[in-house]
């Protein structure tokens, strides 16, 4: 029996970007996507991780998602949606809801649970997916983001995070290999990040220098697809059916060029392995766009001239603008009131305005850059341990981003 589904991730309800939320743009996906639903009327619709963008969402955050799973479940009946939580979520949170979820036919998984015996609780870390006749059509392996308190200490095959990932992704296979008929497919949700996967500067690291990053070795040939959550740019990992849908906005400006995606997919277990798994990348409309300005100060004043024009009245739905420019003098002090005036009116929100110095040495040019945005934990680091004489060291870096690791860790289970 074939199963047909939608895979998508990252939406990271509530964000905030430069002090503007993004509650418009989520609201112009949500509906976009409730129109794909509505015609294509899948079994599932599968989210990976980081539903919200912070793991005490507002509750605008939490109505967007919560008002879609009721319009959803009114346009599909027959669909599941079947969520996990990603690095930026409360696993503890998305589940305590259940109860609501069950009316609309969708469920969440957000923390690894035991049994009383201390094994994990494989039972529900599986749920089968059904179609209109109520009949199995696959079983979904889910997969939330795996914290090292919830997986290690457990045997002598969980001694640390490494072993405890694999012994529990060879624990989950078997139980769903020995559930599954012939017919069935097999579908593992994660969220994680691979070894091989390109990254953006919006995602917050959960992995220490890539040291961490999952093998898709993990995954054994029994597996018919995996929906990967955590990497925001749509990609495949090594094999075709093992793919990040990516995020339906984009979340940074190097995201800017994204094509924002959700994959449709068809599989058959009953057909070859060449013809039994098919996709479709359903591109995102992007209704609010990021735009960059890489010019010379000479020239940025004609750059920001020649923007599009044609006033937006909404702010919320303008588009976002960020200037670097480079220059051997100094800029004059009214260079953003300039910038400002030239601009098209009310269509633009300037984000942010950053010099690049640029210096020539020996007929070779080095760059640095000033950037103002709010700095990050591992910037301040990287700058106070180069104020104090050190050279750069990479293990000292690696240490430091694994205490932020952890102390995030810790924070995220105290608001749970």
């Amino acid at each position: 029996m074939a199963v047909h589904f939608l895979h998508t991730s990252d939406w990271h309800l509530g964000q905030f970007f430069h002090n503007h939320d993004r509650e418009y743009e989520h609201q112009q996906f949500l509906h976009w996507l409730k129109v794909q639903i509505k015609e294509k009327q899948p079994h599932a619709l599968l989210i990976a991780g980081d539903i919200f963008d912070v793991i005490n969402p507002a509750s605008s955050a939490q109505k967007q998602l919560y008002q879609f799973l009721a319009d959803v479940h009114e346009l599909a009946p027959h669909m599941q949606t079947l969520m996990i939580a990603g690095n930026h979520d409360s696993g503890y949170r998305i589940e305590q809801v259940e109860p609501f979820l069950t009316k609309f036919n969708a469920k969440a998984v957000g923390i690894i649970a035991k049994n009383p015996d201390g094994s994990f609780d494989l039972d529900r870390l599986l749920v089968p997916i059904y179609n209109a006749n109520k009949q199995i059509v696959a079983w979904c392996l889910t997969l939330p983001y795996l914290r090292n308190a919830e997986i290690t200490g457990l045997n002598e095959h969980t001694h640390n995070a490494q072993d405890a990932i694999r012994y529990l992704h060879e624990q989950l296979i078997d139980a769903a290999k020995a559930r599954k008929t012939p017919d069935q497919a097999l579908i593992l949700m994660s969220h994680a990040h691979m070894q091989g996967g390109e990254t953006s500067d919006s995602e917050r690291p959960i992995v220490i220098g890539n040291e961490e990053a999952l093998s898709t070795s993990l995954f054994d040939d029994s597996i018919d697809y995996v929906a990967l959550g955590h990497l925001h740019k749509p990609q495949r990992v090594g094999q075709e059916h093992i793919r990040y849908s990516g995020s339906p906005i984009p979340l940074s400006f190097s995201e800017r060029h994204y094509k924002h995606q959700v994959l449709e997919v068809h599989i058959d277990p009953t057909l070859a392995d060449s013809a039994r798994f098919k996709f479709e990348s359903l591109v995102v409309p992007r209704t609010v766009d990021l735009i960059r300005i890489r010019s010379t100060l000479s020239e940025v004043v004609n750059a920001v001239q020649a923007l599009e024009i044609g006033e937006i009245q909404a702010l919320n739905q303008r588009h976002f603008l960020e200037i670097e420019y480079t220059t051997d003098a100094p800029p004059p002090v009214d260079l953003r009131q300039q910038i400002e005036q030239a601009l098209p009116p009310n269509r633009y929100r300037l984000l942010r305005l950053s010099r690049i110095y640029q210096q020539q040495l020996n007929t070779e040019s080095s760059l640095s850059k000033i950037d103002l945005a709010p700095p990050t934990p591992e910037s301040l680091f990287v700058r106070l341990w180069e104020k104090m004489g050190y050279e750069p060291d990479e293990s000292v870096q690696r240490d430091f981003l694994q205490l932020l690791h952890e102390a995030q860790q810790d924070l995220d289970d105290e608001h749970a």
